[in-house]
């Protein structure tokens, strides 16, 4: 059983976060970039693979807040099956998550490059 709605409750919600934009992602479904980072994205209805550092990563399997990456279990991706409205909510939560690493990467190499540009 998936939502039925979830890939659009998704889009929207990753909409509102600022300098975020959606495109078509490679393996099918739609992908969400802050920059040239990936957020995430989502398949269909049914699941969302959202990437983290493997520390995290593993911190989020052990409290179920994810699974594994379907395809790869190894990684620092983490997979979300959408099969009713609280994992729809919980796959968004992640999301911001994500999201939030990225801005502070982002911020993080904007400071480095100022301070590459002083010298």
């Amino acid at each position: 059983m998936t939502v039925n709605n979830a890939k659009e409750i998704v889009h929207l919600a990753m909409m509102e976060f600022e300098g975020v934009s959606s495109n078509i992602h490679r393996f099918g479904g739609t992908e969400y970039k802050l920059g040239k980072r990936e957020i995430g994205h989502i398949h269909g209805n049914y699941i969302v693979d959202i990437p983290f550092p493997l520390k995290l990563r593993t911190e989020i399997i052990r409290n179920g807040e994810a699974e594994p990456h379907h395809i790869l279990p190894e990684s620092g991706w983490v997979s979300v099956f959408l099969h009713n409205e609280s994992d729809v909510n919980r796959a968004i939560a992640l999301l911001r998550r994500s999201y939030e690493l990225a801005l502070i990467q982002m911020k993080r190499r904007s400071q480095q490059h100022q301070n590459y540009s002083v010298l």
